[in-house]
């Protein structure tokens, strides 16, 4: 009887694998221990939809190493068109995969997912599946073992672009064509649910799948709570059910994760935060990397699963809610553009760990950390889950972009925002800001030594703008993209990635002992100049005794005084 069941079984499994599609390298391996490589991936695609009405494969561009970015759609009546999708009133679900190739489940479990709903037929009338197979394909080839902390699989790709970015910090600011590619397509298919798929680093424990979820603060008030009640709580429900018991990213206010997890804020660099800038809800998965690389697919393929099913259900709520919110932002006068943790506000979750302690060190002979797991355990843990905002700002009726900076024109035309050219040169009432003070890193960070802690000083003035400077107006649904990058305060602001950073150079100087006359007649002239800089003396000790400090002080206040030095040339348009 058993042998009667073996081989049926065998008999049952060669025949589901016939009619649901080609196995890939993952399942072909006994040890579910592989991923496949990048031609296995282009080839697998091509055979799979070559002949399917419901399925097209959209090459977007050239990525950084000339090989294109390809976007994977599934439609169940065959629709490809992305505003006719929308007409239609359809619900778009954006994947995407292997931005870091060394964290590859993604890419497997999506060639069984795309496989699965086409062959068993699971695509739903209310849902376009849109999705990348590979985003970071440079990093896909360069192929090796480059993660110590990771158990498999046997090879896998690097977190590098072909220019070493990684293009998880590359969103908002698109230094690579992968992301300047990213910010067309996702703003052209405007996705209800956004995915991205990865796999964590850090502390040890028992889940295989944590869940980063865009930061319901960061989002509408309504599409945050709906996000939290009908897809957040929906998913842990339904993973628990499967035998993936979730918990959010493992990010320890502590060493270790009984000290309580700290509620991720994604900033617009990383995917879900870009995405959060379009009012869409994002979902990063993070498989635990020491699990067994068959759980870290698996899981990650339940999840894809359950997230599909449930987006079926909630499609025309969400559609119809996002199009709600998007009208009411047209009409919204403040914004905020920086939070910080609440530590007030904490709940405690159910939590799988494994028992940590502190141990002398074999290599340095300091003490050290280690994770026991033959002692296992269960208990609640603290959840810092909130973010308040520290800084908000009004939204003017317009901003004025000078078309001399290209690349700032090239992303806000890449998100779908609305700008008009001026048609003639002309002096424009604006409020102006001064960049008074920053925090410039005094290391590079992604290429760029990013700014923080900006501080401004805001003045009325009358400044010159010329034909085909760019006007863009507020009135419009793409306005949190335009103040989280146009306001220089705002965390991942144009600004302090750099894109401004010559205003901050003074371009003419004096001689000093030419200027000396000068600075004596001005002085005489005018005697309120004079207390002033009596006054500057008294209260500054350093200014007092340096001459050529006192000079400065007096070229600030001179005509001759360059009026652009630490001017943002982006004008505000409030009246």
């Amino acid at each position: 009887m058993r042998a009667t069941i073996t081989i049926w079984s065998v008999f049952l499994i060669l025949t589901l694998n016939n009619v649901f599609g080609q196995q890939i390298p993952f399942e072909r391996d006994p040890e579910h221990n592989t991923t496949v490589t990048y031609d296995e991936l282009q080839n697998y695609y091509q055979e799979l939809l070559k002949d399917e009405k419901q399925a097209k494969i959209i090459d977007l561009g050239k990525t950084d190493i000339g090989k294109p970015l390809q976007l994977i759609v599934l439609s169940k009546d065959a629709d490809f068109d992305p505003q006719s999708i929308k007409r239609k009133g359809k619900a778009v679900l954006f994947m995407n995969n292997g931005i870091h190739p060394g964290e590859p489940e993604g890419i497997d479990a999506s060639m069984m997912f795309v496989r699965d709903l086409l062959k068993q037929n699971k695509l739903s009338s209310e849902v376009v599946v849109c999705m990348i197979p590979v985003y970071n394909i440079a990093g896909m080839i360069n192929r090796g073992t480059t993660r110590a902390n990771q158990n498999g699989p046997n090879a896998y790709g690097f977190r590098g672009s072909g220019q070493n970015y990684d293009l998880n910090r590359d969103f908002i600011k698109a230094d690579t064509r992968n992301a300047m590619l990213f910010n067309e397509v996702f703003s052209t298919w405007d996705p209800n649910v956004f995915f991205d798929t990865h796999t964590s680093n850090g502390a040890d424990y028992q889940h295989i799948m944590t869940l980063i979820a865009t930061h319901p603060d960061k989002l509408h008030p309504k599409l945050g709570g709906y996000m939290k009640a009908r897809f957040t709580n929906k998913l842990y429900q339904e993973m628990e059910k499967k035998g993936y018991p979730m918990v959010p990213y493992v990010d320890s206010k502590g060493e270790t994760p009984e000290t309580g997890l700290v509620s991720f804020l994604d900033g617009a660099r990383y995917s879900t935060g870009y995405a959060a800038l379009h009012h869409t809800i994002g979902y990063m998965p993070e498989t635990h990397m020491w699990k067994p690389y068959k759980e870290r697919v698996e899981s990650t393929y339940a999840l894809m699963g359950i997230l599909h099913e449930n987006l079926k259900k909630e499609a025309k709520d969400l559609v119809k809610l996002r199009r709600q919110i998007k009208q009411e932002l047209v009409h919204q006068k403040e914004f905020p553009i920086q939070w910080e943790l609440d530590t007030t506000k904490i709940e405690q979750i159910p939590f799988l760990g494994f028992k940590s302690g502190h141990k002398i060190s074999e290599v340095s002979g300091q003490q050290r950390l280690f994770y026991d797991r033959e002692k296992p355990f269960s208990s609640s843990i603290p959840h810092y889950y909130s973010y308040k905002e520290t800084l908000r700002i009004e939204k003017p009726k317009a901003y004025i972009v000078p078309q001399a900076y290209e690349k700032v024109i090239q992303l806000l035309k890449a998100n779908r925002v609305d700008m008009q050219q001026l048609e003639q040169d002309s002096i424009i009432d604006a409020q102006m800001y001064y960049i008074r003070d920053y925090r410039t890193s005094n290391r590079p960070y992604e290429g760029h030594y990013p700014h923080s802690a900006v501080t401004l000083e805001v003045v009325n003035k009358k400044q010159a703008y010329f034909k085909g400077d760019w006007i863009i107006p507020t009135d419009q649904e793409s306005i949190r993209y335009i103040v989280e990058t146009l306001e220089p305060q705002a965390t991942d602001s144009f600004f302090n990635w750099n894109f401004f950073d010559a205003i901050l150079s003074q371009k003419e100087y004096f001689s000093g002992y030419i200027f000396e006359d000068y600075a004596a007649e001005m002085l005489r002239k005018d005697k309120d100049l004079k207390r002033s800089f009596e006054n500057a003396k008294s209260k500054d000790g350093k200014l007092k005794e340096s001459a050529a400090a006192q000079l400065q002080w007096l070229y600030q206040r001179s005509p001759f005084y360059e009026k652009t030095f630490n001017l943002y040339p982006v004008a505000r348009i409030v009246d």
